[in-house]
């Protein structure tokens, strides 16, 4: 069952308190988190950081739906998502989030606007309106014009934004970015991170993981996870010296075309 619509509309986008993660293999038992509490506002961009077994990936997991916390609890705008069953997840994780990983899962053979549309036609959405949706978050990361060219067509940087734009297609509360640059040069993570600041900038929540600094600058909040705890959680500027390379007709960038 929803939360009210008032609530959901006033309540953190992720609301997680308390939550322990405990893994266990035979007699031995590890605890990844060790009862964190973190509460992310809608429309925020926040940096999700840590060392490499520090917890962060866990506690994106669980953010994501992908994992249960094993103690505490987890609202998700508002709805209790703590107890859901497997199929009730699965129907959050498809209605409320949108994901983008370090690497790009675009199917070789279908063209761009064709892999943004996946998500939708697993969803159900009629073919018309899929394409539309398509159309719309292609142009919103700067390629409706390379829509019908296939992956292998288009550079590293553009494939990352299709996949942006696929995660954008079904429109979710939350865009939830794990190591998003980690396959990019310097430059063309520049440009993405120049997206997701465009983006952030238009009210989308955006919560990115990632271990680099560079990365994280880009961010108003950054959450540091050490040893399965809250090591900080402290606001900043925002890195916007690079928001140029976003594409022309977001926030912030110049007539440049939005090429990578």
């Amino acid at each position: 069952m929803s939360a009210h619509p008032d609530a959901q509309a006033t309540a953190p986008v992720v609301d997680i308190r308390d939550v322990r993660k405990v893994y266990e293999q035979g007699d031995v038992i590890f605890e990844a988190l060790k009862g964190v509490s973190v509460q992310i506002a809608q429309g925020e961009m926040v940096a999700l950081m840590g060392p490499s077994g520090s917890g962060k990936t866990t506690l994106m997991q669980i953010i994501g739906l992908l994992d249960r916390p094993s103690g505490g609890s987890y609202r998700l705008a508002g709805r209790d998502v703590t107890t859901l069953s497997e199929n009730e997840r699965a129907e959050a994780r498809n209605s409320d989030i949108g994901f983008v990983f370090q690497a790009f899962h675009l199917l070789p053979r279908l063209s761009l606007v064709e892999n943004v549309e996946v998500p939708l036609t697993y969803a159900g959405i009629p073919p018309r309106e899929r394409r539309e949706r398509a159309m719309q978050v292609l142009g919103r990361v700067g390629l409706a014009s390379k829509a019908r060219n296939l992956p292998s067509q288009i550079s590293g940087g553009q494939k990352q934004r299709v996949a942006v734009a696929r995660a954008l297609a079904g429109r979710p509360r939350l865009l939830l970015a794990d190591e998003p640059t980690g396959n990019l040069d310097t430059r063309t993570s520049e440009e993405v991170m120049a997206l997701f600041g465009a983006l952030h900038a238009e009210g989308t929540t955006v919560v990115i993981v990632t271990h680099e600094d560079d990365i994280g600058a880009y961010a108003e909040r950054v959450i540091r996870v050490r040893d399965g705890l809250i090591e900080s959680d402290r606001r900043q500027t925002p890195r916007t010296s690079m928001t140029h390379h976003a594409p022309p007709h977001l926030p912030g960038a110049a007539a440049s075309g939005g090429q990578p």
